[in-house]
């Protein structure tokens, strides 16, 4: 897995690229198919906003967070992207258990 961060009028300090790269990684934890994360940090006046970008297995998931710490933004930023990796994985066993003639034959 491949975590890109980069900032948007914001210079990228170490602790903030390993901060954002230790909570971004800890989403491979629920789904081993992650294969890239592009992470966008910037400031807006007095907001700090961060965006991320998930190829999951040929999809692409996104989120966005603003807060009034970057810390904070980043935080709710993988909070957002844990409920939807969690729910493209629910709907990628369900539709395989859909089509699953042994998962039929168990529940007869």
């Amino acid at each position: 897995m491949q975590i890109h961060v980069s900032g948007h009028h914001l210079e990228i300090t170490d602790s903030l690229r390993d901060y954002a790269g230790s909570k971004l990684s800890r989403l491979e934890r629920y789904f081993d198919h992650v294969t890239d994360i592009h992470c966008i940090l910037m400031v807006e006046k007095l907001r700090h906003k961060a965006e991320a970008k998930i190829n999951v297995n040929g999809s692409i998931l996104f989120a966005d967070s603003i807060e009034d710490n970057m810390y904070a933004a980043i935080d709710t930023l993988v909070d957002k992207l844990d409920r939807q990796i969690k729910k493209h994985k629910e709907r990628l066993k369900a539709h395989h258990d859909k089509h699953d003639p042994i998962a039929d034959k168990r529940t007869r």
